[in-house]
């Protein structure tokens, strides 16, 4: 776990140093018109990404919690370090909580009305394990 926030630690300190080079550079070889028009990338990045997770949000607002049309199908579309946004995009609804005492991991699960169910586990917003449950 230690490796995993330091290795975490080091991609930010990465991305934050090559954003300040990217913007040192383009401020030299643009001057303050290539700031700005970097800028006005950065905003529209950030209102797409918004934008998607709005309407991922507002599509799961309309479904019971914790239900899915398909556990199986659910299943065999998860992949390790999916992240959660995009779990929900597929099952379309917001997972029912699941309590687990001294985990370092935050457990969803969402059932079909076959009773079959998926289990999954995040770590830091990823998915790092899943089960199908058949009920």
């Amino acid at each position: 776990m230690q490796v995993l926030r330091t290795r975490q630690l080091l991609t930010r300190i990465a991305l934050s140093a090559g954003a300040v080079g990217a913007a040192f550079l383009i401020w030299r070889a643009y001057g303050m018109g290539g700031l700005l028009f970097a800028g006005a990338g950065v905003v529209m990045w950030a209102l797409l990404h918004m934008t998607r997770l709005l309407l991922v949000l507002r599509r799961t607002s309309g479904r019971p919690i914790g239900t899915v049309g398909s556990a199986v199908m659910l299943h065999a579309r998860l992949g390790r370090g999916m992240a959660l946004l995009d779990v929900l995009a597929l099952t379309r609804a917001l997972g029912e909580r699941i309590d687990t005492p001294q985990s370092e991991t935050e457990d969803y699960r969402w059932t079909d009305a076959s009773n079959a169910a998926v289990h999954c586990s995040f770590n830091h917003g990823k998915l790092v394990q899943w089960e199908l449950l058949r009920g």
